[in-house]
């Protein structure tokens, strides 16, 4: 913090000064400007601290998906730099929100706008990583890996159509399982949220029962289940319930283990959530910056690619120049150093080719 210097004018040397008609002695007169003087720091001390503080501080809201890497990012951040990241996991949709009124310095979401929405809200917008959706399920003895879904089984436990874990549409994909006779209750996400987006633009893709009746999108009419705020909600629901199917990020699943399931991706081969099928699902994405990175992930063409895959992306507000640089240095320095802890954690850091396109971006709009 710099040294506050106190103007020679507010210095009083005189033994007594005329205000106003009236003669006040220097005994008057010093008390009088002790507390101004006092009132004067203050002010100046508080705006200095307020400064500093907007300098060390950015604030940012959004998406539950990649909240666990942002945090770890921060952290690391904070300890080299001083400088604080303030992430608030409350959604994709309150991250648009917040983002277009302005009130945080970045917004966060999974669920990537147009361009033309862009535009209209004046933003900008870039991608930050990559990870997947799972589906997780709370079957008796039923382990993570063991149970297998297709795209149509997967839609009617969703669809709320197959209503117990041994329907016979269950168990001809699972022959070798012993289900039970249990229930199926499904847990969605109750919040706007990209990690729904991701799922359900997923369900549209491969399930035409699915668009018809529901659609796609980070709040959509679930037909059945219970609703869970973020994230950590549904994990903490599946958890819980017996019989339970919900949707969460990977990170997610492994840090409440959670028993995830295989899915058959669109080359027709069951696959695990992971690192490499969530990386061969990314090696196929043509992400533009002309589009402003506008790309889903889902449904990837590749023989080892999960389908339910997605990048997670940054909004900005795209007048504020100074508050936009200091995010960019965040991620730039996170494009640089933060890929080890991205795979730790089950993510999947951007293809450096795709790096230099963001960097690119950056340039284009001044911030960089």
């Amino acid at each position: 913090m710099q040294e506050t210097i106190i103007p020679q004018s507010l210095v009083v040397t005189m033994r007594e000064i005329r205000i106003r008609g009236f003669n006040l002695k220097s005994e008057h007169i010093g008390g009088m400007m002790h507390i101004f003087i006092k009132t004067i720091l203050i002010f100046i001390l508080l705006m200095s601290f307020n400064t500093v503080n907007a300098a060390e501080r950015l604030n940012g809201a959004g998406a539950t998906f990649p909240y666990p890497l942002y945090s770890a990012w921060a952290y690391d951040y904070s300890k080299i730099t001083g400088i604080q990241i303030n992430y608030q996991s409350i959604g994709s949709g309150g991250g648009q929100r917040q983002v277009s009124e302005r009130t945080v310095d970045f917004g966060a979401s999974d669920d990537p706008l147009q361009p033309d929405q862009i535009q209209k809200d004046k933003l900008l917008q870039f991608p930050a990583v990559i990870g997947g959706v799972v589906p997780v399920v709370n079957i008796g003895n039923v382990k993570s890996g063991q149970f297998k879904l297709d795209p149509e089984t997967l839609c009617k436990l969703f669809l709320g159509e197959i209503k117990y874990w041994d329907d016979d549409k269950v168990k001809k994909v699972n022959p070798d399982l012993n289900l039970p006779h249990r229930e199926v209750t499904v847990i969605y996400r109750s919040d706007g949220s990209g990690t729904t987006a991701i799922f359900t633009n997923y369900l549209n893709e491969t399930c035409p029962s699915w668009k018809e009746k529901v659609g796609a999108g980070k709040a959509v009419k679930f037909p059945s289940g219970i609703g869970g705020k973020g994230n950590e909600g549904v994990a903490n629901y599946v958890k819980r319930a017996a019989g339970s199917i919900g949707y969460v990020e990977f990170a997610y699943a492994k840090q409440n283990n959670l028993n995830f399931t295989q899915l058959k991706n669109a080359a027709g081969n069951f696959v695990t959530p992971g690192f490499e099928s969530f990386e061969d699902a990314a090696e196929s994405g043509d992400f533009d910056k002309k589009k402003d990175f506008y790309l889903w992930l889902t449904n990837a063409p590749g023989k080892g690619s999960w389908p339910i895959a997605g990048a997670t992306f940054i909004l900005l507000a795209k007048e504020k120049t100074d508050a936009n640089k200091n995010v960019v240095k965040f991620f730039d320095w996170a494009f640089k150093n933060g890929d080890n802890k991205a795979k730790e954690l089950v993510y999947v850091p951007l293809p450096v080719s795709l790096k230099d396109k963001v960097r690119a971006y950056w340039k284009e709009k001044g911030i960089y």
